[in-house]
Order: structure tokens, then sequence, then C-alpha cells
């Protein structure tokens, strides 16, 4: 099973009708998966993850990305008055989308200053103590973990774990980007996500501009049937393949997904009706 989808659904302006008034329903009448990006920034209430969950149909999912201070970008105490209190919160947010079965995994998305380190090795295990049986999915952003000594040993870590490895294609820049590793250590899991390479813009990670240029790419049909080998390919180890277009900073993640799509030659059931906008006002 592949499942195809974008990061976050308020962005992709080839997907919506004559107004914006039901983004999320129109995006889910694109596509049966969404990554949420905004529970990086700020934890949601129950009642809002409630509200997605009924305004989308029954077989529609969600990738949800981990808040900033469990991934080290951020320290707790800024947030929160204990890390027990902040995962709570987390656990809370994400229980109507786990309890519904709308929830397909949470993304751990770590920063480039996060390496291959004795210290950071534990706090993954603590990662999957506090967060139980759920499905967690790791992605890095430093090279250290894929070096020839220690990619075998994360990989296999990532397995004993029961992690879900995130294959990332994203410009390689320095140690704060890491190389595509098709390899799965999920049976049940696969990520895939696909950032672009604009290698100029990833760099600009802090400038006030890293919005509209960071991930500002389109890939083309070779890239893009490039991808849909590397997608067989991981099928064939994992029962499902999701991919995460990412690459939105000029509105293009949309349709290299509907161009992946049509290169797999898939189609999907269940998604929502097209909403009709013509008399909202």
């Amino acid at each position: 099973m592949i499942t195809i989808g974008l990061t976050g659904w308020s962005d992709h302006e080839t997907l919506y009708s004559s107004t914006s008034k039901h983004k999320l329903e129109d995006y889910a009448g694109n596509f049966p998966m969404v990554e949420v990006d905004t529970s990086f920034y700020a934890i949601p209430s129950p009642l809002t993850t409630e509200r997605w969950i009924e305004r989308t149909p029954e077989e529609f999912t969600f990738v949800v990305k981990a808040f900033q201070a469990m991934t080290k970008h951020k320290e707790w105490q800024q947030y929160y008055d204990s890390e027990t209190e902040m995962y709570r919160r987390f656990m809370d947010a994400i229980a109507p989308m786990s309890e519904s079965g709308r929830l397909k995994a949470i993304l751990f998305q770590f920063p480039p200053y996060f390496g291959c380190t004795k210290e950071n090795v534990t706090y993954l295990r603590a990662v999957r103590e506090k967060m139980g049986d759920l499905p967690l999915a790791i992605e890095f952003r430093n090279k250290t973990w894929y070096t020839e000594t220690n990619e075998p040993q994360t990989l296999a870590l990532l397995k004993d774990l029961g992690f879900i490895h995130t294959v990332v294609d994203e410009p390689q820049v320095g140690n704060g980007s890491v190389p595509i590793v098709l390899r799965a250590t999920n049976e049940a899991m696969t990520l895939v996500r696909l950032h672009g390479r604009n290698s100029a813009g990833w760099m600009k990670a802090n400038s006030p501009e890293w919005r509209e240029v960071r991930t500002l790419y389109r890939y083309n049909d070779e890239e893009i049937n490039y991808w849909a080998e590397n997608i067989r390919h991981l099928q064939k180890h994992s029962k499902e393949v999701i991919v995460i277009f990412n690459n939105n900073s000029g509105g293009d993640a949309a349709d290299n997904a509907k161009q992946l799509q049509k290169a797999l030659d898939i189609s999907y059931e269940g998604l929502a009706p097209m909403q009709m906008n013509l008399f909202d006002i």
C-alpha cells in the first residue's frame, strides 16, 4: 500500500475551490492523508483534533509532528512545568486520532544538531518508553547517524525500538542533512519525506524569508520517476509506504504529489466530496 499526502492543508492553492472556507475538506477531496505540522509549534487541544476528524472522511488519516520541545529544538522548560506534563498534553491531543484509528504515525523530526551520541541514543529510548506502543517515525537531520560505521547500528536501533524509518530527499549541505537511505526498519510502515533539493534555500533555515525559500523546489519528471522506483522498492519491505511532499515554498507539493500518484498508477477511494462554494460569500 502506498499513501501519498502533503505537509499541511492550508498552503496548496491549486487544490481549493472558489473560497478558502473549506481548505481541509478540499484537501481531503484530493489526498487520503495529511501531515500535521502545526503541532510542532504548539500542541493542539483534543477539541481541535476532534474537529479535524469530524471534517474529514472515515478513511482519512493523519501523520502528526511531535512538538518542538519533544524533539530537542527547544527546551521543555520554556513551555511546561515538567517534561511529563508536556508529553501528557501531547498524548491528550492525539488521543482522538489514535482512538478512532485515524492516526498513521507521530513524526519525531530531530534538528541538525541532534547527532549520533550516547546521550541522544538514550533519549530515543526514553521517547519510546514515554510514547508506549504508538507508531513513531524518526527523521534525522544529522549525517553522523548514517556514517559507514554508524548506519547499521542506527537502523538496528530503530528496528529494535519499533521506530519507523523516515527516508528523506533533501539538499546535501554539510552535516545538517542526511543522504537517501532506502531501508525499512518497521514491517508495518516506512515514511518518505520529500523536501526538495534547493541547497541555497536550505541553508537559510534561520532567515526571515525561510518559509519562502527553504523548500522552494519543483521535482521534474525524471526525479518523480526515480522516487516512484524507490517507493516500489520500499514497498517490498513494509506493508505501507507513506509519502509526504514538503516542497511547498512555491506551491509545488500538490502538483508533484499528483505526478507521483500518476507515475505509480494509484487511485484512492473514500476521498471527501469536492466542496461546492459557488454561492459562498
